[in-house]
C-alpha cells in the first residue's frame, strides 16, 4: 500500500474588518474558504484510494521527510518549494494548486487591488483534475520529471538546504552595497576572468526558477529540463571590461566560486524564509551538483521539456 504525506499551506489569519475595505475582506475570506474546501476535497478523494496518508501543516515541518512514497502539496508554488527542502532525490512530489488565479477576478478588481494568487507553475493538479492525476501516479501510468537544484557551499561546507528556484547573495540591508568577486571554473580551471562587483547582490537560478525573479530582473526562461544554472549580478556598478560576465550561465559541469568582501551578507534560498549569514572573506561555491528533485509536472511544462 502506498504511503502519502499531505503538506498543507496554512489557512492564515483573516484581517480585522475594521482594517480592511469590505470588498477586500470578502475576497480574502473567499480565498480562505476555497483553500479549505480544496483540502477537504483532496482528503475525500484519498479516503477512497488504497493508500495510507497523513496531513501536516507546512509550518510544522521540521525534519526530513522519510518513509513515504509520495508527497502531495496543497497550496501553491510556495508549499511545493517548502516540501522540496525536506525531500531527497527519491521521493516524488505532486503539487495541487488549491486556489488558481481567475482572470475574470483580476480584471474585475484591477481598479481596487491585485487579485492574483499563486501561479502554481510547478503544480500539475487542481481540484478539477486531482483524482485523475493521482490515479495516473498510483497506477504507474505517469512518471515524475527530475528538476535541477542548486548546491551551495560556504568555506568548503555544504549548506543543508538545496535551492529549487534560486539563490540570492546580498547585504542584509537592501539599500546597502554588496561587494564580492566571482569566477566560473571547470575542473578547477577558470572559464571566466575574475569579476569584481559592487552591486545590490548576486542571483543564481535553476531552470525551474528562471521564470520567477530571474525573468522579472531581465533574465531569460530556460527549458525546464536544463541542468545549467543562470546567474545575474543585480544592478551592477561595474567597469565595461567585465560587463559581458554580469549575466550568463553556469554549465552543469561548471561551478561558480565567489568571495564575499562585505562585513555582512546573507544567502537567501528560495525566498526569504531560509537564509544563512556570511561575512567578509567567506568563499561561496555554487553549482548544480545537488540531488535532483522528482516532481510530477503539469502537461504544458512536459511538452516544453520535449521541445
Amino acid at each position: 500500500m502506498k504511503r502519502l504525506l499531505l503538506l498543507l499551506k496554512p489557512f492564515g489569519v483573516s484581517p480585522h474588518p475594521s482594517h480592511t475595505h469590505p470588498q477586500v475582506l470578502d475576497f480574502l475570506n473567499n480565498r480562505h474558504k476555497v483553500h479549505h474546501d480544496s483540502i477537504n476535497f483532496c482528503q475525500e478523494i484519498l479516503r477512497k484510494k488504497p493508500v495510507e496518508w497523513k496531513a501536516v501543516l507546512r509550518n510544522n515541518l521540521t525534519q526530513p521527510i522519510n518513509d513515504v512514497d509520495l508527497v502531495v502539496t496543497i497550496g501553491g508554488d510556495g508549499t511545493l518549494l517548502q516540501a522540496s527542502h525536506f525531500v531527497d532525490d527519491k521521493i516524488p512530489v505532486l503539487g495541487v494548486n488549491s486556489d488558481p488565479t481567475r482572470i475574470d477576478e483580476v480584471e474585475q478588481f484591477s481598479g481596487e487591488f491585485d487579485a492574483t494568487r499563486s501561479t502554481g507553475h510547478l503544480c500539475s493538479a487542481t481540484v478539477e483534475n486531482f483524482e485523475q492525476v493521482l490515479d495516473g501516479i498510483l497506477e504507474g501510468r505517469v512518471a515524475p520529471s527530475e528538476l535541477t537544484r542548486i548546491r551551495i557551499s560556504v568555506n568548503g561546507l555544504h549548506l543543508s538546504t538545496y535551492a529549487l528556484n534560486d539563490v540570492l547573495v546580498a547585504h542584509p540591508c537592501p539599500a546597502s552595497l554588496s561587494r564580492f568577486s566571482f569566477r566560473i571554473t571547470k575542473e578547477d580551471q577558470p572559464c571566466s576572468p575574475q569579476v569584481n562587483c559592487r552591486s545590490s547582490g548576486l542571483r543564481v537560478s535553476t531552470a525551474a526558477g528562471s521564470t520567477a525573479a530571474m525573468l522579472s530582473a531581465g533574465g531569460f526562461p530556460m527549458s525546464i529540463s536544463s541542468r545549467d544554472l543562470q546567474y545575474m549580478v543585480r544592478e551592477p556598478i561595474s567597469p565595461a571590461t567585465v560587463s559581458d560576465f554580469m549575466h550568463g550561465l553556469i554549465k552543469q559541469d561548471e561551478k561558480m566560486n565567489a568571495a564575499w568582501t562585505c562585513s555582512k551578507g546573507v544567502i537567501f534560498i528560495d525566498g526569504s524564509h531560509i537564509n544563512y549569514t556570511i561575512q567578509d572573506g567567506d568563499i561561496i561555491e555554487i553549482s548544480s551538483k545537488a540531488p535532483s528533485l522528482k516532481v510530477f509536472l503539469p502537461h504544458h511544462l512536459l511538452q516544453l521539456a520535449k521541445m
